[in-house]
């Protein structure tokens, strides 16, 4: 028998009608209906005033109701169950909440994938030494799986051979827009011109930007404050830090 069938048996016990049921619940007759037939399912306060309204133990209705693909509850389910019970009305509510989020996460995780996330890549190169456009209306879209880091924000090309071996001539970057902290490698702006470069600034202020590959330090840049030079920061690039030069 069934939670609903069992409402409607208990309702005949004592000789009450739909509609007085209802009024004793604070619903309607077609909501009781709805009950019994299995169609709706009482909310928590309407439930505790139906145990009391029935003058009858939850277990009396509960009893073979709990089900799974016709299998009976385990021991597990039952301490489970009989936990629940046992809480006060906002404790069953939380409980209902929470296994309401984790089965909304489970449906989320078992539905189709959504479409990956896409970044621009700049098809217009940094130069690791050279000097190389600006950026601009250049670029292609690219999904982030793979080799991509899901933290990036948009990809880079690098031309040169400052960075390398770490960051080989025609490699493609990518780049969030976290912080720099020294020894980070960044992508940057000066005076009109795109590079890949290490950062650093001493405690005077003095900016300055290291190529990896220190068989290329002419290609070194410093900026002072007074040097009426401009540098902008696009983003780090998603790399570990490298120690800087002579430390």
């Amino acid at each position: 028998m069934s939670f609903g069938e069992r409402i409607r048996a208990r309702r005949g016990e004592l000789d009450m009608t739909r509609v007085e049921l209802a009024a004793l619940l604070g619903v309607s007759p077609s909501a009781v209906g709805n009950y019994e037939t299995g169609v709706s399912f009482p909310k928590e306060e309407i439930m505790l005033r139906l145990f009391d309204s029935l003058e009858t133990d939850p277990n009396a209705l509960f009893q073979d109701s709990f089900r799974y693909n016709k299998q009976p509850l385990s021991p597990e389910e039952q301490q489970l169950l009989e936990g629940y019970r046992s809480l006060s009305i906002l404790g069953r509510k939380t409980v209902r909440n929470m296994v309401e989020a984790l089965c909304a996460y489970r449906a989320e995780a078992e539905a189709e994938p959504a479409e990956p996330r896409v970044i621009p890549l700049y098809r217009s190169p940094a130069a690791a030494g050279y000097a190389a456009p600006a950026f601009g209306e250049d670029f292609d879209y690219i999904p982030v799986t793979g080799d991509v880091p899901p933290a990036a924000e948009f990809g880079v090309r690098i031309q040169g051979d400052s960075m390398a071996p770490f960051i080989t001539d025609g490699s493609v970057v990518y780049v969030n827009r976290d912080p720099l902290k020294a020894g980070d490698v960044g992508i940057f702006c000066v005076d009109g011109d795109i590079f890949c470069k290490q950062y650093y600034k001493d405690p005077a202020g003095i900016v300055y930007l290291f190529s990896l590959n220190r068989a290329r330090a002419d290609a070194d840049i410093m900026l002072t404050s007074t040097g009426g030079r401009t540098l902008v920061c696009f983003g780090r690039v998603i790399l570990r830090p490298f120690p800087l030069p002579g430390r």
